[in-house]
């Protein structure tokens, strides 16, 4: 049976989160994305884990969880958690953040008394760990071999492994011995798995995609997310195909394109410039406006560690597909500033209703099926983000891509070049995912 899994967002304890970002909501959405596994995320907060446990319903025999609703009891949660390392390392300090899947409540509760000697678990769903990555694994493997961890996230430039300002240049170097129980690398919206393939130090991990949302609406829940095809859905089978690297379990990822990220490209958002790496590298990767220090850009720093060419093919690895949520493809094809106007929520559910959940319109939809339910440039715009054939202005320092197409403006039939309205999103301090 084919499962798609988003194995990483934040429930509504987590800072810069929704604050209706609850187990219902959740459930609700991911069924009209097409999930049929999303992460619990932020079980280490003792408020949200208490939530977890009155609102899912736990079976033993698969370690997944279900909400006691008929409306949504086909959705299945798996217990995950985000939590932040933050510790020196030859002189300097490094930030990372990892996610973490654990099997049943009574693993997840001997696993937070053991975190918490390490930072206030209630401060927040994503909390701050005084801990080095490897003692991080050390503790989470000592609780269950059935526990995993990954690093969250690898490229951004803020907290995570590879991250420009606080990361590191090595795997190895981050987790130390405990590497051996590192299978998997999450790639997040900037990067994909080809920009990851150019590494061959990378080999050895499986690359996963997830969402990291922080609010339940489809143009943020399953973004990315990963395919399996599984014989029995359980915990036990979903771990062991990332352990095993099986590509003939996890069959593809669902990628945004990297250049969508909002630290695709190096830049610096309060003076509007942005640069491809040959460009940064010109200018010192410093501001030509303001003189500062530019947010280097994953694509940069792919290229720093990189030691094979841009069209390298892993032989092996799981396939991906690129794609953009449906309701950006909707409201750029409008023309209108947010996904969530009721313009775009009209054309948005005539499609769930014919075809039942977003995944089926974006990936199995043929175009004729598509423009009998909504206008023809919408129609075609959705195949077209299928067979890759877009552009998308690449994001930087915290400024999303935007997908731009020339397409006749609906009301009007005029034609224009139009943006989708996922570019400026500013961020709080706490929001660099």
């Amino acid at each position: 049976m084919r499962v798609i899994a988003d194995l990483h967002i934040h429930g509504r304890y987590s800072r810069a989160t929704s604050s209706q970002m609850n187990v219902l909501e959740i459930a609700r959405y991911s069924k009209i994305k097409g999930l049929h596994l999303v992460g619990t995320g932020d079980f280490t907060h003792p408020d949200w884990l208490k939530e977890l446990k009155q609102s899912l319903v736990f079976d033993p025999d698969a370690c997944l969880l279900s909400v006691a609703d008929n409306a949504t009891s086909q959705i299945r949660f798996m217990l995950t958690a985000e939590v932040c390392t933050i510790f020196d390392y030859k002189g300097s300090s490094k930030k990372i953040h990892h996610v973490i899947l654990s099997p049943d409540f009574e693993t997840v509760e001997q696993l937070n008394e053991r975190l918490a000697c390490f930072g206030d678990l209630a401060s927040d769903g994503r909390p701050i760990l005084n801990m080095t990555a490897s003692q991080l694994v050390e503790e989470v493997m000592a609780v269950s071999s059935w526990n995993m961890v990954f690093p969250a996230h690898v490229w951004t430039p803020w907290f995570s492994l590879f991250g420009a300002f606080s990361g590191f240049d090595s795997i190895d170097d981050c987790y130390q011995d405990m590497v051996k129980h590192i299978y998997a690398l999450e790639t997040g919206l900037s990067s994909d798995p080809a920009m990851n393939w150019r590494l061959s130090n990378l080999d050895r991990f499986t690359l996963l995609s997830n969402s990291d949302c922080h609010s339940f609406w489809p143009w943020r829940i399953g973004r990315e997310a990963n395919v399996f095809e599984l014989k029995h859905f359980s915990y036990n089978q979903i771990i062991d195909a990332i352990k095993t690297h099986d590509s003939t379990r996890l069959k593809f990822t669902i990628e945004t394109d990297p250049a969508y990220g909002k630290y695709h490209w190096t830049g610096h958002r309060n003076c509007k410039v942005s640069y491809p790496p040959h460009e940064a590298i010109k200018f010192a990767n410093i501001c030509p406006v303001c003189r500062k220090r530019l947010t280097k850009g994953v694509e940069q720093r792919v290229e720093e560690l990189a030691d094979r060419p841009a069209d390298f093919k892993r032989e092996g690895a799981p396939e991906f597909m690129r794609l953009l949520p449906l309701s950006e493809i909707i409201s750029a094809v409008l023309g209108v500033d947010s996904p969530s106007t009721q313009a775009v929520w009209r054309k948005y559910y005539a499609l769930i209703d014919k075809f039942g959940d977003e995944y089926s319109v974006l990936i199995d939809a043929p175009l004729d099926a598509l423009a009998a339910v909504v206008d023809t440039p919408i129609a075609e715009t959705i195949v077209k983000v299928r067979e890759g054939v877009l552009k998308v202005t690449p994001g930087y320092d915290g400024v999303y891509g935007q997908l731009t197409l020339d397409i006749p403006i609906l009301s009007t039939g005029k034609v224009k070049s139009v943006k989708s309205n996922a570019q400026v999103h500013q961020l709080s301090m706490f929001d660099f995912w």
